[in-house]
């Protein structure tokens, strides 16, 4: 069940992805683009890097007499206080001034980025400008001001050591110069006087910029892509959004679990079925439906058979919660599609607020139901019989069709004409003349007119509209059939996408010959019973 229920999940979700293809396509396509187009449009800019690199201090500290310490703390300490060092001071200043080209302190520090590399005393400067000589120069002249900078620093720094061990000897007596503490003084001084005429000094250019042969901003391809992903988010969040907020039902088996009742079949959404309303004078009213779409309904035949087999199936309430739902081109051609096979069929008009039979068939509007139930005159005389068209190759010809409309004048009063003891008679005149009758309703969310019926006929089903009758409707329409009592015996999903995953599994088992399957027909529709209910005499 579990696994039933995830299925049931993931096709919802593949159907909510098909049904809002277009919109995720369309975000897609505008993030996309608009990435694109902004990039494009972006002013290109390059990005040159030098790098310079610290050494130890460790022997200038050693020759000017100060204590070192070893370790990675003071190699970390180091590195930081190098970023640190290459980040701050007036360097931007002087190499805006050796420059010139009109640049400023602030544009040359807003075009410097500093950064160090991992486990290195490597610090890289990069300068990121429109161009890339530019580039280059400003990176280049940064590093070797710093460089400069700091052999200034470091020749200071050594000439105050040598004063400073100057001033020790100094302060020694002639016999202590000759002593061992007087000579190491000696040698500390000689090597800090050596080093400041060397310009030893710890920082050196590790690499010098080279103009970009390429622009580093904007990255058109990157750009692209994050907006097309963007893009591809902000559609699937639409589309889900959308189908949250869409109270349509939005599959057939939707259907079947708002009513909690088995699906009987698919009708799929057909041109063939609306030009099938509009009939011409003289010509035979029942006409040949494609194939896929007959087949729909002898499959809802063979279902109401079987799912109902201990039930005595003769009249049947064709419903719906709304109009427009298609109940009544359902009513019709189940009948049409029992009568071809030898039943005798009544197809009943009930609706009388709104009647539309008489001129989807092209008959005569009256008189009709009303006037029946009025006792103005009798059902046999407002009945109608159309001609049913052989379909090619069936060799079966002189098929009717009865059909009682609601009538040309329409009542004041159809909820009491159909709740009446003239319509209880009327109904089992019907069944004893009749193997089925089926009775188009008005909707039952509309009007309670037919709601007296539902207890009157042997079973009701109910008629849905995919992609367009409403969740609410439905939901609605089952609390009150919940506790009618009405003999519900299952859902049509009517406008149903052809290749649903009903169908597809109803054509696998017929392509395979499966036996136990209540549904299976011959090509031409023929069943073992050619009626849902014992024949009767008439």
């Amino acid at each position: 069940m579990q696994q039933d229920s995830e299925g049931l999940n993931l096709e919802r979700t593949l159907g909510a992805l098909r049904r809002r293809a277009p919109l995720i396509l369309l975000c897609f396509v505008l993030a996309a683009g608009a990435a694109y187009g902004f990039s494009k449009h972006q002013t290109k800019k390059y990005t040159a890097t030098a790098s310079v690199v610290f050494g130890s201090n460790s022997l200038t500290q050693q020759i000017a007499g100060l204590s070192t310490s070893g370790g990675s703390g003071s190699s970390l300490a180091q590195q930081a206080s190098s970023f640190e060092l290459v980040k701050g001071g007036d360097t931007a200043a002087k190499t805006a001034t050796v420059l010139g080209q009109g640049l400023t302190v602030e544009k040359v520090a807003g075009s410097l980025s500093i950064g160090e590399q991992k486990e290195s005393n490597v610090v890289d400067v990069s300068a990121t400008v429109t161009s890339p000589a530019l580039a280059a120069a400003i990176a280049n002249t940064y590093v070797s001001q710093f460089v400069k900078e700091q052999q200034i620093a470091n020749r200071q720094y050594l000439r105050s050591a040598l004063k400073h061990v100057n001033k020790q000897l100094a302060g020694l007596s002639p016999q202590q110069r000759v002593g061992q503490d007087g000579l190491g003084l000696q040698d500390r001084a000689q090597s800090l006087r050596l080093l400041a005429e060397l310009d030893y000094g710890n920082v050196q250019v590790a690499q010098e910029a080279l103009p970009p042969t390429s622009p580093s901003s904007p990255n058109t391809k990157r750009n692209t892509g994050l907006g097309a992903i963007l893009g591809l988010l902000l559609g699937l969040g639409f589309a889900f959004v959308l189908e949250r907020l869409d109270r349509r039902i939005k599959a057939p088996e939707d259907l079947g679990t708002i009513y909690h009742l088995p699906m009987l079949g698919e009708v799929p959404e057909s041109s063939a079925l609306a030009r099938s309303a509009r009939r011409r004078k003289g010509k035979d009213q029942g006409v040949i439906l494609p194939p896929a779409e007959a087949e729909a309904f002898s499959l809802i035949r063979a279902h109401l058979r079987f799912f109902n087999v201990d039930r005595d199936l003769r009249t049947i309430v064709i419903a719906s919660a709304a109009s427009g739902d298609g109940k009544t081109t359902i009513a019709r051609h189940l009948a049409e599609a029992a009568a071809r096979l030898g039943s005798r069929v009544l197809l009943l008009e009930a609706d009388l607020r709104q009647p539309t039979l008489a001129q989807q068939l092209d008959i005569e509007r009256g008189p009709g139901l009303a006037d029946a139930l009025i006792g103005a005159v009798p059902m046999g005389e407002v009945t109608q019989s159309i001609a049913l068209e052989a379909a090619p190759g069936e060799g079966i010809a002189g098929r009717t069709l009865d059909v009682l409309t609601a009538g040309a004048v329409l009542p004041p009063n159809p909820g009491e004409l159909l709740e009446s003891r003239a319509m209880q008679t009327l109904l089992e005149r019907a069944k004893s003349v009749y193997n089925l009758v089926v009775i188009d309703t008005p909707p039952l969310n509309a009007v309670s007119d037919a709601f007296p019926l539902l207890r009157k006929v042997d079973g009701v089903v109910i008629v849905g509209w995919v992609g367009r009758s409403r969740r609410d409707a439905a939901e609605q329409l089952h609390q009150v059939l919940a506790g009618s009592g009405a003999p519900l015996l299952g859902v049509v999903a009517n406008g149903a996408k052809s290749g649903g995953p009903y169908a597809y599994a109803y054509a696998n088992a017929n392509a395979k010959g499966d036996k136990s399957s209540p549904a299976v027909t011959s090509a031409d529709g023929a069943a073992p019973s050619d009626e849902l209910a014992p024949t009767a005499s008439t």
